[in-house]
């Protein structure tokens, strides 16, 4: 395994960081197996969990907490707040009040008195920079979480956070959490060079591209992965974009063959290898997703097989740009961009 630095926090981290995204409900994984999984995880050097509160609306985070019982302090723990945990208005948002309660939630479900990262999951339009870094500060001043960052914010949000930190002398965001896979490149014209300008450290999400890289979707087979059934318009080969990312795929399997790799090393060895990135998150729902993508630890790209890659998807392009998440709300609603 190897390890580098988050950000300019000094704290070590593994380059694959366990996601438990699919831990409950939403991956179907019981407690047993995520218990392993999380064993198997410690035992290969990942030193990093991430989960967040509205995964399974808190199981996934009771699920982490007894797993890690009695084995807290070696673990960089990261759950992250914001997304609705109910039909209440309130039970959601960036707001000091809605921070303060959602954290105290997550510590108890964890069973942890404090969080090392806690991140805000998505920008929220309606709470202004200032009200959500100083509820941060102060959660931080309290020794509830050690550092805050966000995820899934566009550049220029990223930015606008740093300035309001240095303007109202408040703790910033050290890390950014965004999906990156050699399918959803766009990030590497705006994200990560702003990451990289800040020093904030990268935890990139879905470098499988949501099962699209993993080895399971190929020409002629029955697509079947849970995501799909979630998902299904975004694995209907019969759609267009669906189309251009079965035909990526089916190119950089040759790719992967020719360079004596697996598609998931190809793929997660793709996104370590930016220097903005720290960690991929990589979120097996079983014991053996965890040890296909555990052989992914030490790969190293060569320059010449990056170079195939930027061929089949050019740098700071993304296959399938409506599926992006940091869309700005204007594009969204019309209202908001008319007088």
């Amino acid at each position: 395994m190897q390890y580098r630095t988050l950000g300019r926090t000094g704290v070590q981290v593994s380059t694959l960081a366990l996601g438990a995204m699919n831990f409950g409900a939403i991956g179907r994984t019981g407690q047993e197996e995520a218990t392993a999984i999380v064993d198997a995880a410690l035992e290969s050097g990942i030193n990093i969990i991430d989960t967040a509160d509205m995964y399974g609306r808190g199981e996934s985070e009771e699920m982490v907490g007894k797993a890690i019982a009695g084995r807290r302090d070696d673990i960089v723990l990261a759950t992250k707040a914001v997304l609705p945990m109910s039909d209440e208005r309130n039970h959601r948002g960036a707001s000091r009040r809605w921070l303060t309660t959602a954290l105290d939630n997550s510590l108890r479900r964890l069973g942890v008195d404090h969080v090392d990262l806690y991140q805000i999951h998505r920008w929220d339009p309606a709470t202004s920079d200032e009200e959500t870094l100083g509820a941060l500060t102060d959660l931080q001043r309290a020794g509830k979480i050690r550092y805050f960052g966000s995820s899934t914010f566009p550049a220029h949000r990223i930015v606008q956070a740093q300035w309001a930190a240095r303007e109202h002398h408040l703790g910033r965001y050290v890390a950014e959490q965004p999906g990156y896979s050699i399918l959803q490149r766009a990030i590497e014209a705006h994200v990560l060079p702003v990451a990289e300008e800040y020093g904030l450290g990268v935890l990139a999400w879905s470098p499988l591209a949501s099962g699209w890289l993993s080895g399971a979707i190929r020409e002629g087979r029955d697509i079947a992965t849970s995501r799909a059934a979630l998902m299904p318009d975004r694995f209907d080969t019969g759609l267009p974009v669906n189309r251009a990312k079965l035909d990526a795929v089916e190119k950089l399997a040759a790719v992967a063959d020719e360079a004596g790799l697996t598609l998931i090393q190809l793929a997660l060895g793709f996104v370590t290898a930016h220097p903005a990135v720290t960690a991929a998150i990589i979120g097996p729902r079983t014991l053996d997703h965890l040890h296909t993508q555990l052989a992914a630890a030490d790969t190293v790209l060569s320059g010449d097989v990056l170079d195939a890659i930027d061929a089949i998807v050019p740098p700071g392009v993304d296959l399938a740009p409506e599926e992006k998440v940091d869309t700005p709300p204007s594009l969204l609603d019309a209202r908001l961009r008319r007088r």
